[in-house]
């Protein structure tokens, strides 16, 4: 008997006013800016008459708002799940690229070379360790829904996790695809494995930020 196909639509957060700035949130808690709210309405309405079998963000403020706002167009029940949350930055969380290239120039390179055993200072999550807690949390959702169809909303450094998972680029490789704030992502899991199935679709927005650097 084969294992049916569980979907998910991947999201992530509307913008805030650090992302503007291409300021490092990672687990601090900012609040989406009032284009993020406007985006987060955005698409609500493109998910409109959409069906899911359940809805999980993460506990963060920029990504709970973002979601509850299609949950309620849809009547959903919402999961706050802090295995979702972004990826901890240690000592560069609350400074900018530029201010973290510029006070730790050491730690930035090897951050930027994507170097998949190393964390940042206070308290930083290396990628393996980044990304074995994200897909300990997609696997455990899939798991519970299978053959469903998810929702999810959550943070660019996840979805960088989840689009590799869905195409099998390593950690280490640079990032050739978009993150944009509040973009339709969609992957499967099928019997074969992960699947992408349509990434970074904007056609809701206006405007979409994808400030992250691409390494």
């Amino acid at each position: 008997m084969s294992t049916p196909s569980t979907t998910f639509c991947l999201i992530r957060h509307g913008e805030t006013a650090w992302n503007a700035e291409r300021r490092i949130q990672g687990q601090l808690d900012i609040p989406l800016n009032a284009n993020g709210e406007a985006q987060a309405l955005a698409t609500a309405a493109a998910l409109h008459g959409q069906a899911f079998d359940a809805a999980f963000c993460s506990d963060l403020t920029r990504a709970h708002a973002t979601a509850r706002a299609t949950t309620e167009r849809l009547g959903m029940a919402l999961t706050p799940d802090p295995q979702l949350r972004e990826r901890h930055y240690g000592l560069f969380q609350g400074l900018t690229y530029a201010e973290a290239e510029q006070r730790h120039p050491q730690d930035f390179a090897r951050h930027s070379a994507r170097d998949p055993g190393y964390a940042l200072p206070q308290g930083g999550e290396s990628l393996i360790t980044f990304d074995a807690r994200i897909r300990a949390a997609i696997e455990r959702i899939a798991r519970a829904h299978a053959g469903g169809r998810v929702l999810i909303v959550t943070h660019g450094g996840v979805l960088d996790i989840l689009h590799r998972l869905a195409t099998g680029k390593p950690l280490a490789q640079p990032r050739d695809f978009a993150l944009p704030n509040a973009a339709l992502n969609w992957i499967a899991l099928e019997a074969t494995g992960w699947r992408m199935i349509e990434w970074a679709d904007q056609r809701h927005l206006d405007h979409s930020r994808d400030e992250l650097p691409r390494s």
